[in-house]
């Protein structure tokens, strides 16, 4: 899910079990066009992408959790970015396919 990425050692980040992962480097994800976060850690051994929720806190984005799904507001204007699913215990969220937000447009021509 990155869209650039600079590989350097640095550290360890620790998972809910308190196992502990390498950090291998740091980049940017996001669609490129609506949403980005920067300075995401790239662990070893992560076998999926997770989201630091408390990073896109401190960077001015509002997260709403609700029973069965969340949402991801701009900072400021409040506009909805994302939202995401919750499956079992687990918030999920495909930044490659935000078409759960996306707006459809049809444009009628005259001939």
């Amino acid at each position: 899910m990155f869209i650039n990425l600079g590989l350097k050692q640095e550290g360890h980040v620790t998972y809910g079990d308190n196992n502990k992962g390498k950090i291998l480097g740091r980049g940017t994800i996001g669609d490129k066009s609506n949403f980005l976060t920067h300075d995401v850690p790239y662990a070893e051994g992560l076998k999926h992408n997770l989201l630091n929720i408390s990073q896109l806190c401190d960077k001015g984005y509002q997260v709403t959790f609700k029973s069965s799904t969340y949402e991801i507001r701009q900072p400021n204007s409040q506009e909805l970015l994302l939202i995401g699913k919750r499956v079992n215990n687990v918030y999920l969220l495909d930044i490659s396919h935000p078409s759960s937000i996306g707006c459809l447009l049809t444009k009628h021509e005259e001939s």
